[in-house]
């Protein structure tokens, strides 16, 4: 059973508890009324002792609540049978069927529909339907027996605890059904702004990553340029200006791998202003993907001869870096000199590109964490995952 439900479930017995607690109230002091005020003689100590194992019951049940580590369903379906239980016996005691009250059952009904499954809604439908007719064994039951009233007294007096049970009835079912109502409204906004700061905390995660990736991207060229300044150096000091030139060129190639990191940063931390459709051919734009992955993997292109002219209007920087993301993650995959095959194949108006790496899979485990936002396999600074969660 998922987590929310079981909290679900533990609000609902909180205020099922404090339901019987103003049930076991409102009990003794109708059975201290009638038995004191109205021509009707009833077994009050009977009739109080059953509004005392109510009572006795809650303390219990509340005792054993606050110990529980989960309420389930089960539980709370396990309080209303007992209440429909110790309901019947009252009102086996103080008149049977004939008794108003008997309307009371419907309130247990309404319960049930509001905090539990229909499964169980239904075994309390059946539970109350059966106690109902228990009843009809002994019509009037023990409470009426020595009654010096009128079958005229006896309908008038019927006929006003109904509309005493009614009210009742009414007034317990929306006050139950209101409060619950609300506990569970301010749960949800409880949820929603858990969920809220755990959306941050995933960004502010994903923020780290996407740094401590650029960090380690960015070593690489930044050595190089620091490695080229030296010979630099040294080559003008000795007058050496093809060697100068030469490491000129490098260093320029580094600062464009740099810039072009910075920039996926950028896009991938959402802050990219997007591209303009750009024309290049298949060819080129292969040829670049392939130009740009630092792997040691060697990497088989292989482009129909019918796509190799193909010309297309998309956004090159982001497609290329795209591109280069799944060959790069086939590179990880594989082991270090197998190579990484990319094949290219013209589907009536669509481009097909496969990356096929010689990698071994997902295992189980893996494959059941895959959705989960940022979960990956590489060490820290080397991904955030392969993103299914937002798909």
């Amino acid at each position: 059973m998922p987590a929310s439900s079981l909290d679900k479930q533990r609000i609902n017995l909180q205020w099922l508890l404090r339901l019987r607690f103003g049930e076991a109230f409102g009990q003794a002091m109708v059975i201290l009324f009638v038995s004191e005020c109205m021509d009707i003689n009833l077994p009050t100590l009977a009739l109080l002792g059953v509004v005392a194992a109510v009572a006795v019951t809650n303390v219990v049940i509340a005792a054993w609540a606050r110990r529980a580590p989960t309420i389930t369903e089960r539980a709370v379906a396990g309080v209303l049978s007992l209440d429909v239980l110790l309901l019947t016996v009252i009102l086996w005691l103080s008149g049977g069927a004939f008794n108003p009250f008997n309307f009371l059952y419907l309130v247990h009904i309404a319960l049930a529909a509001v905090v539990l499954p229909p499964r169980w809604t239904w075994f309390l439908v059946a539970l109350s339907a059966l106690s109902f007719g228990a009843l009809f064994s002994d019509e009037l039951g023990p409470a009426t027996n020595d009654s010096h009233m009128s079958h005229g007294d006896h309908m008038e007096m019927h006929l006003k605890g109904m509309w005493v049970a009614y009210a009742v009835a009414a007034v317990f079912i929306v006050y139950f059904v209101q409060r619950i109502t609300r506990a569970l409204s301010q749960r949800d906004e409880e949820l929603a702004r858990a969920r809220e700061l755990a959306a941050r905390s995933e960004k502010l995660a994903s923020l780290a990553t996407l740094a401590a990736g650029a960090a380690h991207e960015l070593s690489t060229p930044l050595a190089t340029i620091a490695l080229v300044a030296g010979e630099i150096r040294g080559a003008a000091s000795s007058g050496d200006l093809p060697a100068v030139e030469k490491d000129l060129t490098l260093i320029e190639d580094q600062v464009g791998r740099c810039r072009g990191i910075l920039e996926q940063m950028s896009t991938e931390a959402g802050d990219s202003p997007g591209e303009a459709p750009d024309q290049v051919t298949v060819v080129a734009l292969l040829t670049e993907v392939v130009a740009a992955v630092t792997r040691p993997n060697p990497i088989e292109l292989e482009i129909a001869p019918e796509a190799r002219d193909v010309s297309l209007s998309i956004p090159r920087t982001a497609t290329r870096r795209a591109l280069r993301g799944l060959v790069d993650n086939a590179c990880d995959a594989s082991p270090r000199d197998e190579p990484v095959r990319v094949e290219v194949e013209l589907a009536g108006e669509h481009l097909d590109v496969t990356v096929i790496d010689r990698g071994a899979g997902m295992d189980a485990t893996t494959l059941a964490r895959a959705g989960e936002p940022f979960f990956t396999t590489k060490e820290p600074g080397r991904g955030t995952g392969l993103g299914l969660a937002t798909v």
